[in-house]
């Protein structure tokens, strides 16, 4: 992408690509959300805030995009357990700081054309942490969507160790493992099983409020693979840099994946080391990922965020 060219003798910043004027980034156009996805999740915008006037782009998240064979033939119908529990997955090797790389690059591209509000849902939230460490200048806001703001702590893993983490029900997903780690290098879930007893568990875990039609549609769109390696990767964040970025946190007070006690904990973390830029607390009624009318409050805080206002 191109950045905009600013008026009055504009300069590049740091080869980054976005337009200065006077030193400050030019102001004005229209707000880009830059889309985190969560664990497992694919790369893509948020169509929704698109019908409201704003641009909206998902980051291309390394071993998720469509060329980098996440879906193979064991992975159809029907089904090879022994390849899916032994070939090597595309994710292996890849951690934290490719993701974020990842996600600085789009943001990079796209700050020149007007606000950045960088947007990120579960464990996206752990790549936010990175990008407001990396390039504060380059972003409006952060909007964690029930996802890991780590501050005291180093890790998402190290989060739901705590007692507010207890009582999630992530361990669901240990059903739905089909393969080791360790073989494959990464974490392959089969989201596409047909065992009634581990779905009821992943409904109740990611989707409780959702008919059975909705769910299996929702994971249609999961990737099997995610990296071994990104919940356990130290992304606390900085005062001094991430801290100086305006933040949304929007609360899901059904989530059974990152309990509310567990959200609540680090949003008071996280105002504690910045007790001057404190999350703006938003709540909405959904469980861990949202089901369509669930999304649509949460499109709504979207598009009333001040970077959003004309």
């Amino acid at each position: 992408m191109r950045a905009g060219a600013a008026a009055g003798g504009a300069a590049l910043a740091g080869g980054s690509g976005v337009a200065l004027a006077g030193g400050r980034r030019v102001r004005g156009g229209v707000t880009t959300f830059v889309v985190v996805t969560g664990a497992s999740g694919a790369p893509g915008g948020i169509d929704a805030l698109s019908l409201r006037g704003h641009r909206t782009v998902g980051v291309p998240l390394p071993g998720h995009r469509a060329t980098d064979a996440q879906f193979a033939l064991d992975h159809q119908c029907p089904q090879d357990p022994a390849s899916l529990a032994t070939r090597p997955s595309p994710l292996a090797g890849i951690g934290l700081d490719d993701y974020a790389e990842a996600a600085i690059r789009v943001v990079r591209a796209v700050a020149g054309f007007g606000p950045v509000v960088l947007y990120g849902g579960s464990m996206g939230g752990a790549v936010l942490n990175r990008v407001g460490n990396a390039v504060p200048h380059l972003v409006d806001r952060m909007v964690y969507d029930t996802a890991f703001c780590c501050v005291d702590l180093a890790c998402p893993e190290d989060y739901l160790a705590t007692p507010e983490g207890s009582t999630s029900l992530a361990g669901a997903l240990a059903d739905l493992v089909v393969a080791d780690p360790a073989v494959i290098g990464a974490v392959r879930v089969n989201y596409r099983t047909a065992d009634r007893e581990a779905l009821a568990g992943l409904k109740e875990l990611l989707m409780a409020g959702a008919d059975d039609a909705e769910f299996h549609g929702a994971l249609a769109h999961l990737h099997p693979d995610e990296s071994l390696t990104v919940g356990r990767e130290d992304s606390r964040v900085r005062a001094d840099t991430w801290g100086r970025v305006p933040r949304t946190f929007i609360r899901h007070t059904e989530d059974r994946m990152i309990p509310l006690a567990l959200q609540d904990r680090m949003i008071a973390e996280a105002d504690r080391l910045t007790p001057r830029n404190r999350f703006d607390v938003r709540t909405v009624r959904a469980g861990h990922q949202a089901t369509e009318e669930e999304f649509q409050r949460i499109v709504g805080v979207l598009d009333g965020l001040p970077e959003c206002r004309r």
